[in-house]
């Protein structure tokens, strides 16, 4: 029963070819694109959440000439786990975001190249918070060996929510799923709960799309 559940995580694969995989490239369709004379809803929508999110993560940023431009890549990677939280929740669709390899394969990256930046650019600045001010001395080596391991730790941090969330979520409409049966007579009690746990599904897909980019930019932020 375990693996029958665990199963609808697999990546099927055709020719060779991990064609499940290819939901990531897929979603981006979804992104509306400026190409008609006068805007649709969907783009209107998609503009008017774009511009909320440049707000929402320019005031976790210090207005210093090294952060302009810096609410772009966690609009964009929003957007892009957004899309694939969304799109997993209905038949026939793949979970990307519900593996490991594809948020650590966001926020590993990301973070390297936002650790490596701030080491080679800003060295005094990262040297100082590896010891917060008044430490005593002899906690000095305690505490850098603490700074260390927590920004090793925070990628694997973010990666590890976003995909246990998901898996959480579509393991339990997975098994809602099991137990409708039309012939009974409490049918309806359980369409309205896979109904409702749909919604809350969805809802739990944006939040936690929110929360990856939100505490990524956090993170960057923290060491400005």
């Amino acid at each position: 029963m375990m693996m029958s559940l665990f199963s609808m995580f697999d990546p099927t694969a055709m020719f060779s070819l991990p064609l499940n995989w290819l939901m990531m490239i897929i979603s981006v369709i979804f992104i509306p694109i400026p190409m008609w004379i006068t805007s649709s809803q969907s783009l209107k929508i998609f503009q008017s959440a774009t511009q909320l999110l440049n707000k929402e993560f320019k005031a976790l940023f210090s207005n210093t000439i090294l952060l302009k431009g810096s609410t772009l890549l966690p609009t964009a990677l929003f957007m892009i786990i957004l899309v694939n939280n969304l799109s997993s929740n209905f038949p026939y669709t793949f979970c990307c975001s519900a593996h490991l390899v594809f948020s650590l394969s966001l926020s590993i990256p990301i973070w390297t190249s936002i650790i490596l930046f701030y080491w080679l650019t800003l060295t005094k600045s990262m040297l100082a918070h590896l010891v917060p001010s008044g430490t005593p001395n002899i906690l000095m080596p305690l505490m850098v060996l603490i700074e260390l391991t927590s920004n090793l730790i925070r990628p694997m941090a973010l990666a590890v929510r976003l995909t246990a969330n998901l898996i959480a979520g579509h393991l339990l409409m997975a098994l809602l799923g099991n137990t409708f049966n039309p012939s009974s007579y409490v049918w309806v009690i359980i369409l309205f709960l896979q109904t409702s746990f749909l919604m809350f599904e969805l809802m739990v897909g944006m939040i936690q799309s929110y929360v990856f980019s939100v505490l990524m930019a956090l993170y960057s932020s923290e060491m400005s």
